[in-house]
C-alpha cells in the first residue's frame, strides 16, 4: 500500500503536461523545469517526446521510469510500422503502455503519461495514471500544475475548435500553471500533431500565442 502511496506522490511532485483533441488533429505541450525536491535539477527538461510522425506522449512524475516507457513504446511503434507496413493506432499504443504500466504496479513506474496523436480514426488523446488506468479523453492536464491549467481549459476549451483556435488556449493555461507552481516554470514546448506529421511550435510562434491569448 506504501508504494502506491509513494507512486501517486512522485507523479504530483512536478511538471505542468496538457493533451487536447481538436477537429483537425492534437495538441500536446508541457512546461520543462525538472524538479528534486526543492531543487531544480534542470531547466530545459524534455517532457513531451516524438513516438513516430502521426503519435507523441508527455511524461511527469519520476523522469527515469518516464523515459523507459517512452523508449519501450517507441520501440514497439517503429516495430508495428516495419511488420505491417502501416502507422500504428494511437488507441494501440495507449493500450501498450496501460499493460506495461499495470504489469509492474507491484513495484510501480512513477510517471503518468498521456500519449496522443492522428491515425486513419482522427485525433485522439488518451491518459494513464501510474497503474495503468486508461482513458481517452478531450481535454486533459497532469502534473502538480495541473489544477492551474485546467482552470483556463475548462473556461476556453470547447470540442470541435481548430488546432489553430485553440493554441493560444494551450500557450496561456501553461504559462499560467508556469507562474503558480514552483515545480513548474522556466519554459515550455507546444507540440502539434495533425495530417501533416509532428510539429514543435518555435520561440517566436509560441511568443505570439501568449500575446493573441492575454
Amino acid at each position: 500500500m506504501s508504494q502506491n502511496n509513494t507512486a501517486s506522490q512522485l507523479v504530483l511532485k512536478g511538471t505542468t503536461t496538457i493533451g487536447v483533441v481538436c477537429k483537425d488533429g492534437v495538441i500536446l505541450a508541457s512546461d520543462t523545469r525538472v524538479t528534486m525536491g526543492y531543487y531544480v535539477a534542470h531547466k530545459f527538461g524534455k517532457k513531451v517526446y516524438k513516438i513516430d510522425d502521426h503519435m507523441g506522449m508527455t511524461i511527469a512524475g519520476t523522469v527515469a521510469d518516464a523515459q523507459r516507457v517512452v523508449d519501450i513504446l517507441t520501440a514497439n511503434a517503429h516495430l508495428y510500422k516495419i511488420n505491417l507496413n502501416r502507422p500504428m493506432p494511437i488507441s494501440s499504443a495507449a493500450r501498450l503502455v496501460a499493460n506495461l504500466l499495470f504489469s509492474a504496479r507491484y513495484v510501480p513506474l512513477s510517471t503518468q503519461v498521456l500519449v496522443g496523436g492522428v491515425d486513419e480514426t482522427g485525433p485522439h488523446v488518451y491518459n494513464l495514471d501510474p497503474y495503468g488506468s486508461l482513458t481517452e479523453e478531450k481535454s486533459v492536464s497532469t502534473g502538480s500544475g495541473s489544477p492551474v491549467a485546467y482552470g483556463i481549459l475548462e473556461d476556453k476549451y470547447r470540442e470541435g475548435l481548430t488546432i489553430a483556435e485553440v493554441l493560444p488556449t494551450i500557450a496561456k493555461a501553461v504559462n499560467a500553471a508556469m507562474k503558480r507552481d514552483v515545480a513548474s516554470g522556466n519554459n515550455y514546448n507546444i507540440i502539434v500533431i495533425d495530417e501533416f506529421g509532428y510539429k514543435e511550435l518555435s520561440e517566436e510562434e509560441k511568443s505570439k500565442l501568449l500575446k493573441a491569448g492575454s
